[in-house]
């Protein structure tokens, strides 16, 4: 059996990039392929903070829901927007090798950063609990919309900087001179990967998607999703995770802060790589003894408000 597959993706420059790149690995496999671009929620409403609409999984929805209807096959998502509850009947078909985990500041200047004042955008609880932990003194405002239009509200702007994924910006070629690496910043978990997801039941598509998987990265970000789905219990919070391997042993640092980023809770763990099946689960029960519990509870309230 040959059919062509539909590949659902997000309409952002971005969004498309990564669809084009899922595209041509299958095309080399000798697939057929179309793509199939769909405006999602989280993009038409770029007034509101993403926590404020409390919608989980905001970007990657609409695009279930075209699975689902049958009007795609198979949909790419940035990893770090995927819930870690997929919808019933949807499952990962491949997760792509992954690019840079890294956030960056786009600035207009490093003075500040020795200064009591700031100005600094960023639309993530996580980015903005973790800059605050460092500059308390800094200011943090809300920035939505694609890697583009937050480009370009920064330039508009009189704010020192902003924060973005490096891999976004490095994909698509617009990363400029003027950044650092904030290399003290724990990442989102599975930031920098691409999930591709199918039906359960279409066998032809996950059957093609297997040759796309890159395991070292699979291994990786499903230990983070894992600290994050037993951490966050569907709640959005600022929580770090990350885990790479290195010589047959995976590395973990995850980190759970209050929305004000006075409080931080951290876990570090090194295990063999064959040991490392409940790592994720194991790291964030330690962060829910140690206060975790009640922090998470405290962020639940303010939220939910």
């Amino acid at each position: 059996m040959s059919k062509v597959i539909r590949i659902g993706t997000r309409d952002s420059e971005l969004a498309l990039w990564q669809a084009k790149t899922v595209q041509n690995a299958l095309e080399k496999t000798g697939h057929k392929t179309e793509l199939v671009p769909v405006k999602s929620t989280g993009d038409l409403n770029l007034d509101q903070p993403l926590y404020e609409m409390g919608i989980t999984g905001i970007f990657t929805k609409t695009l279930d829901v075209a699975m689902i209807k049958g009007e795609v096959d198979i949909a790419v998502h940035s990893m770090k927007d995927v819930p870690t509850a997929l919808p019933k009947g949807i499952v990962e078909g491949a997760v792509m090798k992954r690019a840079s985990n890294k956030d960056i500041l786009i600035h207009k200047g490093i003075e500040f950063l020795d200064e009591k004042e700031g100005t600094i955008a960023t639309g993530s609880l996580r980015r903005k609990a973790q800059w605050l932990n460092k500059y308390p003194q800094h200011k943090v405002v809300d920035l939505r919309g694609n890697v583009n239009t937050r480009m370009q509200k920064l330039n508009d702007n009189d704010w020192n900087g902003a924060i973005f994924a490096a891999a976004g910006l490095e994909r698509i070629e617009i990363k400029p001179e003027n950044y650092i690496d904030l290399n003290w910043m724990i990442p989102a978990p599975a930031q920098g990967a691409m999930l591709i997801v199918a039906m359960e039941e279409d066998e032809y598509c996950r059957k093609a998607l297997t040759m796309l998987n890159h395991q070292e990265s699979e291994i990786c970000v499903h230990i983070e999703r894992e600290f994050l789905r037993v951490l966050e219990g569907g709640c959005t919070a600022p929580i770090g995770g990350l885990a790479r391997i290195e010589n047959s042993k995976v590395h973990f640092k995850g980190a759970l802060f209050s929305l004000d980023g006075q409080k931080k809770i951290e876990v570090e763990k090194v295990l063999p790589l064959e040991e490392t099946k409940n790592m994720g689960r194991d790291c964030a029960r330690k962060i829910l003894e140690n206060g975790g519990k009640e922090l998470m509870s405290s962020i639940k309230s303010v939220l939910n408000s």
